[in-house]
């Protein structure tokens, strides 16, 4: 069974502006976009693929762009010893402890949270099964989702799952691309949300034994004031990647341009001195529950 395209109208979400030195950087860029086949279900195979090949190996387009990146400005941090509250170190270790499950298609909880996901973002449809070329409607890259979380893990179908549940308004605009005037190609919404996820690692270097940079660091505080902080911030990065999606008319040889530019506003929010709170961030405004 096909779904349908929903019609919907034009939010203020489009209206997002890019500073003068993003454009820039989206201009310097040019040289690094991808060569698309013309045959439409090549691409969106292609696409899809390329999505989740971001994700893993030293080769990767995207990964290795964050790589890069992340270097350059963990060298210029001096954030390297900062004292925690034991709930921020709490909160910190248990986030941790999440990046390291992998998702695993025989255990029945992920059965049961990938079921979950999908009746959320499709309520009215049943599921024929885990493995089903349904999945495809969501964005994922063939009939069998679980072949996309490498790189991730489970959390980042736990990111989604939290987005459907906490703010289905925003979760079901960005599925159904409700927004302002879409590309030829959108992103896949489900793909792009993975490497959402690795974005938000990459960004905050949870990798380390803790954050070095100022937005990691104001990050960890913000986890103590509220344990979902991470799951909230993934919402709001979301919602940014595609304002700026739509704002630089972007099609899909640009996704890496939208999600480092997405990134990069992203840290200047969380460098803000009076942000006590994930919901301080001005972002936060760009969610609908």
């Amino acid at each position: 069974m096909r779904l349908r395209q929903r019609r919907c109208v034009p939010s203020c979400s489009s209206f997002h502006i890019i500073d003068e030195d993003e454009v820039y950087w989206r201009r310097k860029k040019g040289n690094e976009e991808l060569a698309w086949p013309h045959n439409s279900a090549h691409v969106i195979s292609q696409l899809a693929q390329c999505f989740t090949n971001a994700m893993v190996g030293p080769r990767s387009w995207l990964g290795g762009f964050f790589s890069r990146s992340s270097n350059k400005r963990h060298g210029s941090c001096k954030f390297h010893d900062y004292p925690l509250t034991p709930l921020q170190d709490k909160r910190l270790r248990r986030l941790k402890e999440r990046l390291q499950v992998p998702f695993d298609e025989t255990r029945p909880d992920h059965q049961e949270a990938l079921r979950a996901l999908w009746n959320a973002a499709f309520p009215n449809i049943v599921l024929q099964g885990l493995i089903s070329e349904q999945w495809k409607e969501m964005g994922w890259q063939g009939p069998n989702p679980s072949t996309d979380f490498r790189g991730c893990g489970f959390i980042s179908l736990e990111n989604l799952l939290f987005f459907a549940r906490t703010y289905p308004a925003s979760f079901h605009r960005l599925l159904f691309k409700c927004d302002g005037k879409r590309a030829t190609w959108e992103y896949p919404f489900a793909v792009a949300g993975i490497n959402v996820t690795f974005m938000l690692i990459q960004m905050l270097d949870l990798y380390s034994a803790r954050p070095r940079c100022l937005p990691g660091v104001n990050f960890v505080k913000l986890l103590g004031e509220d344990e979902e902080a991470f799951d909230v911030l993934y919402c709001i990065a979301f919602e940014m990647m595609d304002a700026q999606w739509l704002a630089m008319h972007a099609s899909y040889m640009e996704f890496n341009e939208v999600l480092q530019v997405t990134r990069t506003q992203l840290e200047r929010e969380l460098s803000l001195e009076d942000i006590h709170r994930i919901q301080d961030l001005p972002a936060y405004n760009l969610l609908y529950q």
